[in-house]
């Protein structure tokens, strides 16, 4: 399910003052992002032993977050609610595109959490950034948990 929804914001000038976008024309719409690449810490193992580690993460609809309450698994076990709930919104890891609670029961500790977190970031906050400071000098500053990897831009 892949849907693109464009708003038009209004205009603003230099001044914060509503117009149009440079030279007269009206600026184009941005388009809502609904689906959000990742890159898990350390990959989906399948059968044969490819790590998949690349993936894409939709938002969330109510009815994502409402329909695994009904779910015998999770009315026995709560903490499986994130199982189904990731399993859901996750469309694709590497190359497999069937998703379901099974694949995500077999993710490593750390991938599971990592997803829980982008999943909060991107259906609470809107983002993916995060602040993060440097071990050695204490430096604040923003990473992207979407983005590749380490040195790469």
């Amino acid at each position: 399910m892949r849907r693109t929804v464009h708003f038009q914001a209004p205009e603003r000038d230099a001044h914060g003052t509503s117009g149009t976008g440079g030279q007269g024309q009206p600026r184009q719409p941005d388009p809502l992002r609904t689906e959000f690449g990742f890159e898990l810490p350390r990959g989906y193992v399948d059968e044969s032993g490819t790590v998949h580690r690349n993936g894409v993460m939709r938002l969330a609809t109510a009815r994502d977050e409402l329909v695994p309450l009904r779910d015998d698994r999770v009315r026995e076990n709560s903490a499986y609610l994130s199982v189904v709930l990731i399993s859901r919104v996750v469309t694709r890891i590497g190359t497999i595109e069937d998703i379901h609670p099974g694949v995500i029961e077999e993710l490593f500790a750390s991938d599971l959490a990592f997803l829980q977190d982008f999943y909060r970031r991107i259906n609470a906050e809107g983002h993916t950034r995060a602040a993060v400071n440097c071990p050695s000098c204490q430096e604040e500053f923003t990473v992207d948990l979407a983005g590749g990897r380490l040195g790469e831009s």
